[in-house]
């Protein structure tokens, strides 16, 4: 099977997106392009995401409401025709279950704790669990849900396989050491490791020289 991963555009340009799509085709690579709020909500935006065909498509806007308001939003984007749209566990078990079922033919994924936070963190947050537990709980949650895939970081998929048996999506994914701003990450090989199914990777594809990226990755994996 190829690897998979799906690339964050993360701008409000299309013609970056369109340089984007165009320079990241590989045979090596099963490709999936995903997009925020960011991108959504821009001026074109929404009208490029409706007319983009032949695409895997990845809707991360990280629904978080109370359950009627997830539905609707999730019911509100569903012309167009994503593959994948996220949530965010910490909704709740109620949201969840409207949320899928609104979802319909579109693969539902569970938000854990996002990368970009660590133990420190979460406890300012209010948690009282560390992060591995917290992520643990919510991948029980997300199974009883019913839900399609679940987005974690790398360093927890191991342990996220153990009670969830569908899609496990990680970002925090780096070709080299630098964080930006992520806090618990791992490189590709690390993360098809530990379990990942498809990977999340945003600048270090999307900065600089976009085929030199990709090739740059597909090194990386032929090591493993």
């Amino acid at each position: 099977m190829k690897n998979k991963v799906f690339i964050a555009c993360d701008t409000t340009s299309i013609k970056r997106i369109n340089n984007i799509l165009k320079n990241t085709k590989s045979n090596k690579l099963k490709i999936g392009y995903k997009f925020g709020l960011e991108f959504l909500n821009s001026k074109n935006g929404r009208g490029f995401i409706k007319e983009l065909k032949d695409q895997i498509t990845f809707g991360d806007f990280k629904f978080s409401d109370i359950p009627n308001t997830c539905s609707s939003a999730i019911k509100s984007i569903s012309d167009l025709k994503f593959d994948y749209i996220t949530i965010h566990i910490n909704s709740g078990f109620k949201a969840l279950k409207e949320a899928k079922k609104a979802a319909g033919k579109t693969k539902l994924i569970g938000v854990t704790i996002l990368t970009s936070l660590d133990n420190k963190a979460v406890k300012e947050i209010g948690f009282s669990k560390n992060v591995k537990d917290l992520v643990l709980h919510q991948a029980k949650l997300a199974t009883k849900a019913k839900l399609d895939a679940i987005v974690c970081s790398a360093q927890e998929a191991k342990i996220v396989k153990k009670v969830f048996k569908k899609e496990i999506i990680t970002p925090g994914i780096r070709l080299n050491s630098k964080r930006d701003d992520q806090k618990r990450v791992l490189t590709p090989n690390e993360a098809y490791r530990n379990g990942a199914d498809w990977l999340v990777i945003g600048r270090d594809i999307t900065k600089g020289n976009i085929k030199n990226n990709i090739q740059k990755l597909i090194n990386h994996l032929d090591k493993w």
